[in-house]
């Protein structure tokens, strides 16, 4: 197997880039929501987590502008009932829009309403892989979408990952309609975040920056996005997570988070997400702390592969330029990019896979179904069972 990044200099480079119609970004940047939505519509329906505590500042924001609201919330994680009973509630109130408020589910469950108020079906109808195959043919409803964590990156991708209980697996609608008409990123909103919110969403962030930028897509929009991003969580995920007032590390996060939604929507993902949705599917656990558990391991493990069956590959100079900008030295080698994130993975105190329930007995079904993944096809090298058995086993 071949790595075709192309090189610096390649007449041959080609590549798409897509993302939400507008971002705004910067501290205090929720107060211009109001005459933003006001343009959409008059009704919003505004799905948030599981308490609309946190949004009252948009609510505010939205009445300011005599935009009605219609609350929904997400528990936990994104299933494809809550989007069938948003989308409803949506239809009931005569919305003309959607805001999602919250972290990657909120999101999530936004994003895939928005596009089912103007197309037909069920969600199940959609979704890769296990579902029907149908394609959407119309743009979603006005979104505006505003994460309140640096993780997932969702405000800017054109996917929303769901756990469908018929399947008892996590897998994506996913269309350029879905992308957001605005992505609005306020780290003013992330403050309040507890620690352990910000080290799960944290490592998410980094994966979804990692997975990109060792991916057979990655092209020259994708890279610089995330080496800066990279970076960014090196000087700034622990500052954050041990001090949640440190204003420079939540705005470096919330930078970070975004750059990697906008890698990981037009360059793919790995192995970590390939087999987190599995996992995620099967057991009452949050995303970002499946990636967390996962991230070291899964580094460690393709880096093993590529050095024996690709070792003039392009994608271990990447691994070693990882490793250099988390490690600061540029003389780190990818070995020393593994330590580095499982160091951190100790500090920033991750669950082992085990405290969600996974037992080794699960490793075979949730491989089998990584395998065919659409995420686990960007991995830099096709990992083999036993692979992927190795990584699953070193998280737990």
């Amino acid at each position: 197997m071949s790595f075709p990044l192309t090189k610096s200099g390649d007449s041959q480079t080609q590549f798409e880039f897509a993302t939400a119609a507008r971002i705004l970004f910067g501290t205090g940047a929720l107060r211009q929501v109001g005459p933003i939505a006001a343009e959409m519509g008059r009704r919003a329906l505004v799905v948030t987590g599981r308490t609309s505590a946190r949004a009252g500042s948009l609510l505010d924001e939205l009445a300011t502008h005599g935009i009605e609201n219609t609350l929904f919330h997400v528990v936990g994680e994104p299933t494809t009932a809550a989007v069938r009973e948003a989308t409803e509630r949506a239809r009931n109130a005569n919305c003309h829009l959607v805001i999602g408020f919250g972290g990657g589910s909120s999101l999530d469950v936004g994003k895939a309403a928005a596009v089912l108020l103007t197309n037909e079906g069920d969600p199940e109808d959609y979704l890769e892989v296990v579902g029907k195959g149908k394609q959407l043919t119309h743009q979603s409803a006005p979104y505006i979408a505003i994460p309140t964590t640096a993780g997932t990156g969702s405000e800017v991708t054109r996917n929303a990952v769901l756990t469908s209980p018929l399947h008892g697996v996590k897998a994506s609608m996913r269309s350029s309609l879905m992308l957001p008409r605005v992505a609005l990123v306020d780290p003013e909103v992330m403050y309040d975040l507890p620690p352990e919110i910000t080290a799960s969403t944290g490592l998410d962030a980094l994966t979804q920056l990692i997975e990109p930028y060792t991916s057979g897509r990655a092209n020259p929009i994708t890279d610089t996005l995330c080496r800066d991003g990279i970076h960014r969580v090196a000087r700034s995920l622990a500052r954050a997570f041990e001090n949640g007032d440190d204003l420079a590390a939540r705005e470096d996060m919330a930078l970070a988070s975004l750059f990697g939604g906008l890698a990981l929507a037009n360059a793919g993902l790995g192995v970590v997400h390939g087999l987190a949705g599995p996992i995620g599917g099967k057991f009452s656990a949050p995303h970002g702390s499946i990636c967390a558990g996962l991230l070291p391991y899964a580094m460690e493990v393709n880096v093993a592969a590529i050095r024996q069956r690709l070792p003039a590959s392009e994608a271990l100079r990447r691994y070693e330029e990882i490793a250099q900008t988390l490690t600061g030295s540029e003389t780190a080698k990818a070995s020393d990019g593994v330590e580095w994130v499982k160091e951190l993975r100790r500090t920033l105190r991750i669950p082992s896979l085990a405290a969600y329930g996974v037992r080794s007995g699960d490793f075979p079904e949730l491989i089998e179904r990584a395998d065919r993944a659409s995420s686990t096809k960007g991995n830099p090298i096709r990992l083999t069972k036993d692979e992927m058995l190795q990584i699953l086993s070193r998280a737990l």
